[in-house]
Order: structure tokens, then sequence, then C-alpha cells
């Protein structure tokens, strides 16, 4: 498959979830669109990783290539759930102490 399906791909899941998080208010959406956008650049980077690879290979048939992109998106995955595991906590104690996850009633919480 050619690289430009995997970039279109990873631009239009990265759009929707720039869209997610700037028009939605519940705070378990905005979570779910910035994983939709993490999980965009995962792709991509396994994408290129896999298309530096092939370049490396009909270079250098010993060569290996392409390992360090993929071990970078594997700690970006553990950031992720870690950043889903403490945003879900808050959200739980949020919605235990005010009884809504509307991210806008946050703002009266300030005065």
């Amino acid at each position: 498959m050619p690289i430009t399906y995997y970039i279109f791909l990873a631009v239009a899941l990265f759009s929707i979830g720039v869209a997610g998080v700037l028009t939605r208010r519940n705070a378990i959406i905005i979570f779910m669109c910035v994983e939709l956008m993490l999980n965009a650049v995962n792709l991509l980077l396994v994408a290129f990783s896999k298309m530096h690879a092939q370049n490396a290979i009909a270079i250098d048939p010993a060569a290996v290539a392409g390992v360090e992109a993929q071990l970078f998106v594997f700690f970006i995955m553990v950031v992720a759930a870690a950043e889903v595991s403490v945003g879900l906590a808050i959200i739980v104690m949020m919605y235990r102490n005010i009884h809504s996850v509307d991210v806008n009633f946050l703002n009266r919480l300030k005065h």
C-alpha cells in the first residue's frame, strides 16, 4: 500500500479528533478525541517506519531499520494509557462532586 493512504487516514483521524475536542463539552468525549489524535500520530509513525525500513533494506539487505519508531509508538501508547487512567479518575471525582461531566461547568467552580 502506498504511504499516501496512511497519510490521508491519519489526517482524517486527527481532524476528527481536533473537531471533537473543540466542539464537544462532555469530558469523556474529549478524552476519546485526544486518544484518537494520539492514534493518528501512532499510525503515521508506524507507516513512516515501514517506509524507511523498506528503503534501508533496498540499499543494504543486512540493515535493520524501522524499529526505533515502533518502540516510540509503544511508549506513546503507555503514556496514553496512564493519561486515560488519571483523566478518568478526575472525571469520576468530578461527577461524584457536581453530578455532571460538562467541562463548561468547571468554569463556574472558579468563583
